[in-house]
């Protein structure tokens, strides 16, 4: 009963699945609204100057740190329902997630994005009063530090994935319950 109990627990990540996949449309929803208001605007104030395009630029930023923001979300929907509901999914090999170690990959090169979109649109709004090489170091650090996390990661990642094939040539990180290498998981 116990073992039943514990096996269908995994279906609670669902919660999860669900509100992160919510959360992203709703980002991708706000960014696609947010870029038609800022073209009408655009096109009605018929402001051509540098200082409008530096706006505009900046409006378009901003909106692509959200639409970058929905990504991280979709992909931490799909990584958790991969991982604990069915790994089986057709989706394309880049997204693919078969361990945590997968996703939180895929999560680290898209926070780096972030963050260096971010820093972009802090150079873009820059106005000379705040301090931007400060802000810049922090990002720069935080990157470095992830880059360095990646790198740790996939150089070691070849030596875990020698060891477990070896031992018992099993997906540990996948918790879906399936064989990992049965089948051909895009289908194609």
């Amino acid at each position: 009963m116990i073992r039943s109990i514990l096996t269908a627990s995994r279906y609670l990540v669902l919660a999860a699945v669900l509100g992160s996949l919510a959360a992203s449309l709703a980002l991708f929803a706000y960014g696609v609204a947010e870029t038609a208001v800022v073209i009408v605007d655009t096109i009605a104030k018929a402001d051509v100057s540098s200082k409008g395009g530096k706006a505009l630029a900046l409006a378009f930023i901003e909106i692509v740190d959200l639409f970058l923001l929905g990504t991280v979300l979709l992909m931490i929907a799909l990584g958790f329902y991969e991982l604990f509901i069915d790994s089986d999914l057709k989706l394309p090999e880049w997204l693919q997630i078969r361990t945590f170690d997968d996703l939180k990959n895929k999560l680290v090169g898209v926070v780096i994005v972030v963050l260096g979109v971010m820093f972009l649109g802090f150079v873009v709004a820059w106005d000379g009063a705040r301090d931007l090489l400060g802000i810049g170091a922090a990002i720069a650090l935080v990157i470095a530090a992830l880059t360095y996390f990646l790198s740790m990661v996939k150089g070691g990642k070849s030596e875990t994935a020698e060891k477990a094939g070896k031992s018992d040539g099993a997906g540990k990180g996948d918790l879906s319950g399936k064989d990992p290498k049965a089948g051909d998981r895009d289908g194609a």
